[in-house]
């Protein structure tokens, strides 16, 4: 509250013939004044300079007097001025202004070639709970501002279920424009696909590639013939890789030859090629492998596709897979080498031939020391290989690096009790290794033998005789600064306190 000789000089000067000392009186008046002075603020938005009329609506929204702010806020907000009606439709926020007028008023906004503009419109109809201007709103799906089509998305969703907003939306889907069409399609519910299936498949030839690629995520899991023939139709004739990619990554599926003409033709580009490499190799045949050869041999092909190429060769599993992969990790690109661990891996899960299980173990059990950053995705390939046990129980009691404790530590626990190498599980060592790595210093390690403890306990495992000095631990753990390992422990001391839900 300011001094009354503040005030009454405010006052005069509003009458003032000067525009910055009436801009600067109509400031003062909003940060001093008292609730009498709302109406002379409003009286003043009628002032013919903007800059006054701007600080006016400033002022009322401080003042914080709707009624004073309910009429003429409103018109401010019609400004010819963008920074008027900017601030004048923060006031009315500010107000918590509503009525079919204010109402009205935002809705005006929400087409205004100020972006600031329109996210006021977007704030005032969303504590409103209203769409203002149906059309207009589903519009601003395709707003190119993020803070805009954000908001617009948001205000849709919470008013999904009126019908004049879900049909709008489904409009906007069929036939709006580009960007808005496709922020439609994601927001409607995957029922109302069939009711739009006649519009996504002529959608398919849109000219926008984003309006193709989003058509195309609508109709996936769309099992028709027609949908189908639809897809590998589109992709025949398709220009854009990115759209491409999509339609590879669909229609790939077990030995469908006739994916192969496709997949040839986009297989070196640095977008689909991953893609592309992708469904060779579920097409899986001589042809098809042939291919995915002559990729990962080629260095002229982007890191990414001979990535790809060597996890599909892994898969394939034919007689030269692994001797084609080994070479693979010590490629100078490292997505190439990622790739050749997946393949690798792949081709474990498969199952390894006698004379292939020493050279794979050796070869990845090598690169969990040599590199600790990618630990966790050579671990991963040595799953359900238990040649390599040995070697990752030494690494789980001496690896110097805490990535590689943790990944061998998931890696002491079966998979499948009755697979094979099933009598080189269940050690008991192993057990009091998982409870030794519950004082690891690295959060990490606790973690994975927090995790790896309560698989035992699912597979019905004894664990080591001190079982009260476990449980102790795992109650301190249970308070860790880390809310998963708080979780995990929890976990494990829920199954220790009721063994009879064991698997």
């Amino acid at each position: 509250m300011g001094s009354e000789h503040q005030i009454a000089f405010f006052l005069r000067e509003l009458a003032g013939r000067d525009t910055q000392r009436r801009v600067a009186a109509a400031k003062g008046l909003g940060k001093l004044g008292r609730r009498e002075h709302a109406w002379v603020l409003a009286e003043t938005a009628g002032d013919p300079a903007p800059q006054v009329r701007e600080a006016a609506a400033v002022g009322l929204g401080r003042l914080g007097v709707p009624e004073a702010g309910e009429k003429v806020l409103p018109l401010l907000m019609r400004d010819m001025d963008p920074w008027v009606r900017r601030r004048a439709s923060l006031a009315a926020i500010r107000l918590e202004l509503h009525g079919d007028g204010i109402v009205r008023a935002f809705a005006g906004l929400l087409n205004d070639p100020e972006h600031h503009v329109r996210i006021n419109a977007l704030v005032g109809l969303t504590a409103l709970g209203v769409p203002g201007d149906v059309p207009a709103l589903v519009s601003l799906l395709g707003d190119p501002d993020g803070a805009v089509w954000g908001r617009a998305r948001s205000l849709i969703y919470v008013l999904r279920d009126d019908p004049a907003v879900k049909a709008e939306v489904i409009r906007t889907a069929r036939q709006g424009e580009a960007a808005a069409r496709v922020e439609a399609l994601t927001l409607l519910p995957r029922q109302c696909t069939e009711r739009l299936l006649d519009s996504l498949l002529a959608g398919l030839r849109d000219p926008s590639p984003d309006v193709r690629i989003a058509v195309a995520g609508r109709l996936s899991g769309v099992e028709t013939p027609q949908v189908r023939d639809a897809l590998a139709a589109a992709l025949d004739a398709e220009q854009s890789p990115a759209v491409a990619a999509r339609l590879l990554g669909m229609l790939e599926q077990p030995d469908d030859r006739q994916l192969i003409g496709p997949a040839r033709r986009w297989l070196h580009d640095p977008v689909a090629g991953p893609a592309a490499a992708r469904a060779l190799g579920e097409v899986d045949t001589g042809t098809a492998v042939e291919l995915l050869r002559g990729v990962i041999d080629d260095t002229a092909v982007p890191g990414p596709t001979r990535a790809a190429a060597a996890k599909a060769i892994g898969e394939c599993g034919r007689w030269d897979a692994v001797w084609q992969l080994l070479p693979l990790l010590d490629d100078p690109d490292a997505d190439v080498q990622a790739g050749a661990v997946d393949g690798l891996g792949a081709a474990v899960y498969r199952g390894l031939r006698f004379w292939e299980r020493w050279p794979v173990t050796r070869v990845l059990v090598d690169r969990l020391t040599a590199e600790p950053g990618t630990a966790y995705r050579t671990g991963y390939a040595l799953i359900g290989l238990p040649d390599a046990l040995p070697a990752l129980r030494r690494l789980a009691d001496s690896a110097e690096a805490a990535e590689v404790r943790a990944a061998v530590l998931s890696l002491l626990v079966p998979e499948d009790l009755d697979g094979p190498g099933r009598g080189r599980y269940g050690s008991a060592e192993d057990v009091r290794r998982l409870v030794r790595a519950l004082d690891d210093p690295e959060e990490p390690v606790r973690y994975r033998a927090a995790l790896a403890l309560e698989q035992w306990l699912k597979f019905g495992f004894a664990l080591p005789p001190d079982r009260e000095a476990l449980h102790n631990r795992l109650e301190t753990l249970a308070s860790d600064p880390s809310p998963r390992l708080r979780r995990a422990a929890a976990t494990v001391l829920q199954t220790l306190a009721d063994p009879g839900g064991r698997n």
